[in-house]
């Protein structure tokens, strides 16, 4: 079973993705900001990461590094409510920039590609 971590400091996105997910046959864990993301990232050991990029504290960006320079192959989805973000040369290191959403169609298909090309 692939592992999804999904780092977002809205508790309703979470849990909204976590259900999804988990119904599509992921397991599945949360973060609520990018201090607990790193933690879990080693803990868990998640196959691909969602990530908010606007979160207090760590920002996505500065977590995105992180995960980079611990492992470059996991694929990591750069999830946000702010578009403009995508222009942000700093974003190019995820393998997918998606608009948060409370629709998660786009963000299933994303993960279902990238899991099936890693």
């Amino acid at each position: 079973m692939k592992k999804i971590l999904v780092v977002d400091d809205e508790e309703s996105i979470r849990e909204l993705y976590r259900a999804e997910l988990s119904d599509e046959g992921y397991e599945v864990d949360l973060a609520a900001d990018g201090r607990e993301a790193l933690r879990r990232l080693d803990a868990f050991r998640p196959d691909l990461v969602t990530l908010d990029i606007k979160m207090p504290g760590i920002d996505g960006i500065e977590v995105l590094r992180r995960i980079r320079e611990k492992n470059t192959t996991i694929p990591v989805i750069l999830v946000s409510a702010f578009g403009e973000f995508k222009q942000d040369f700093n974003t190019w290191a995820s393998d997918a920039y998606i608009v948060k959403s409370h629709d998660p169609t786009e963000l299933k298909e994303t993960i279902r590609k990238l899991l099936e090309a890693g």
